[in-house]
């Protein structure tokens, strides 16, 4: 048997979906298990042990719609018996459809439901104390006899990475006997990203909290200004405990740095997935805009915490919408004032 799972875009989306090469192991020993995903999300399933074949979505497919015809041709060529579109889009859409598979399962939607021989509802509301991330990403293995199991995400670091890791942050004066954090600053983009005086003082809180902490930054190149603004409304004193300087130029590095921390705090997204698929336990900030039970389930709160601004005031419906469409507004009610007494309960438990 020979099956195929898409997940295009994002880090955190790719790291979540990478659960079904668990479970599809183990209903099926002797499977050739594809995974088809954009190149730049290949760092966190580097050395999956269930994934046997990358199919990569590069740049240029992304850009250059008739270069789908060509790829498509190039996936048909596998002779897949499965085809499981996790991702739901025009493209991944198109590659099901073409694929030549006998089962094809996706999500439904009532403008493709007609492709797959499987179309599955999500659902709204989580039944098994996961996120529905997770629950959602399993209903699509019920055609396949594979009922719920809560697998998370794991990353495979080699021992190589690991070390290296260590010599760096020993080349930098970390002292790794005392508390380490990876602070996730920033969020994938302005607008899901907790104001930066906001930021600040929780950083202060953690060196009240911690008088020993060290603080990494975690954010790339062209982020530096928006990471620097945010030191600079530190404390002289929280000031001297970052270093500022020392953060992961790639994935891995990024990842490997990550694994000698105490824990990760700051905003939700891709590196809080990565830092959870490691066994590092994560203080999460949540876009207002974003159902938290989507990412973060009841089950996840032995080692992680995450707030939301529904957790702190009433929240309707129409708030999530209003919050994707004003979030700065929606940030400022998630004032510091909130998230201190937590994130102290959090750093109290570590």
């Amino acid at each position: 048997m020979k099956i195929l799972v898409i997940q295009q875009k994002m880090i955190g989306d790719v790291l979540t979906t990478s659960i079904l090469f668990e479970a599809l192991r183990e209903k099926f020993k002797s499977a050739e298990l594809h995974y088809l995903i954009n190149t730049h999300t290949f760092p966190v399933v580097e050395n999956h042990p269930f994934i046997d074949k990358i199919i990569y979505f590069t740049p240029i497919n992304e850009k250059n719609k008739w270069s789908l015809i060509p790829f498509i041709k190039e996936v048909r060529k596998n002779n897949y018996d499965v085809v499981i579109d996790v991702y739901g889009k025009l493209s991944s859409n198109l590659i099901s459809l073409f694929s030549g598979a006998t089962v094809k399962i996706g999500y439904y939607k009532k403008h493709s439901a007609f492709i797959f021989t499987h179309p599955i509802k999500r659902i709204k509301q989580p039944k098994k104390n996961a996120s529905l991330a997770i629950e959602n990403r399993m209903r699509l293995l019920s055609p396949l006899d594979i009922p719920f199991k809560n697998f998370s995400p794991k990353i495979y670091l080699n021992q190589i990475e690991i070390d290296n890791a260590k010599k760096t942050l020993l080349s930098h004066s970390i002292d790794l006997t005392d508390p380490l954090f990876m602070i996730s600053v920033l969020g994938s983009n302005p607008k899901k990203t907790y104001p930066a005086k906001y930021m600040a003082s929780l950083l202060d809180v953690i060196i009240q909290d911690i008088p020993k902490a060290q603080i990494l930054f975690n954010y790339i190149p062209n982020q530096l200004d928006s990471a620097k603004e945010i030191f600079d409304l530190c404390s002289k004193k929280t000031q001297e405990q970052i270093y500022f300087n020392l953060y992961g130029k790639t994935i891995r590095e990024f990842i490997a740095l990550t694994f000698h921390c105490n824990a990760l705090i700051g905003n939700e997204g891709g590196a809080v997935n990565m830092a959870k698929a490691i066994q590092v336990p994560t203080f999460i900030i949540f876009n207002p805009s974003l159902n938290k039970a989507n990412w973060f389930g009841d089950d996840e709160t032995k080692n992680n915490m995450a707030v939301h601004l529904s957790d702190f005031i009433t929240y309707i419906d129409d708030d999530y919408k209003n919050a994707k469409q004003n979030p700065k507004l929606f940030y400022l009610k998630l004032k510091p004032t909130f998230i201190a007494p937590k994130l102290t309960e959090f750093l109290n438990n570590l």
